[in-house]
């Protein structure tokens, strides 16, 4: 990337990703050359892939959880080309780092919201709960005791009781107690690692 680029994207991003300065904002647009560079994707001019990004919230973040991590590539793939941008990269780590209780409540609910209807149901719930579980080996059924979890998210989060969460249930549940804001499984950086600083948070597993 030419210096003159490098500067008109600082400029650009410094003012929409606005929880972090121009230090970086620069420091995350060279990462995201260099996971770029290591990527040998032909498609290297639009952006990163599913993989690639995976693999840095694995590294990074430690997530492991499978769905967890798809929907949370699907919340940073603003236009939905499969490919994670340069301005997707950093207005979404912004939020996904640095972001207020609105906007990581707004982020959550669109990674739990499984199908985009602009409902978390009883069926998503139960399928993120499944993946993000340990199951122990002496549960017979561990179905039984996941189905029990949902029926509790619901009676303390379903306001208006019509069976699913809708995104004023869930941000009312959340502002009630904080705690409920990964109910479903994480998908925020894990709060006793996290570093208020950039380079400590995602450069430093690179460079």
């Amino acid at each position: 990337m030419s210096k003159k680029r490098l500067q008109q994207l600082v400029e650009s991003l410094s003012r929409s990703a606005k929880h972090f300065n121009r230090d970086e904002v620069e420091c995350l647009i060279r990462l995201f050359d260099t996971l770029m560079s290591a990527s040998h994707s032909r498609f290297a001019a639009v952006g990163f892939d599913r993989n690639v990004f995976r693999d840095t919230l694995h590294r990074a973040f430690g997530m492991t959880d499978d769905v967890l991590m798809d929907r949370v590539f699907r919340t940073f793939d603003r236009d939905n080309d499969n490919f994670i941008s340069v301005m997707e990269w950093v207005e979404g780590l912004s939020v996904f780092l640095r972001g207020t209780l609105e906007e990581r409540i707004k982020y959550c609910f669109e990674v739990y919201d499984l199908n985009g209807d602009g409902y978390i149901s009883r069926e998503e719930m139960f399928q993120m709960l499944k993946n993000s579980l340990l199951k122990q080996p002496s549960e017979e059924d561990p179905d039984e005791g996941i189905k029990d979890l949902v029926d509790i998210a619901l009676k303390k989060m379903d306001h208006d009781h019509d069976g699913k969460l809708s995104f004023a249930d869930f941000e009312e549940a959340v502002k009630n107690e904080n705690l409920l804001l990964e109910a479903f499984g994480p998908c925020l950086p894990d709060v006793k690692v996290h570093q208020p600083s950039v380079k400590k948070d995602v450069s430093s597993y690179y460079f």
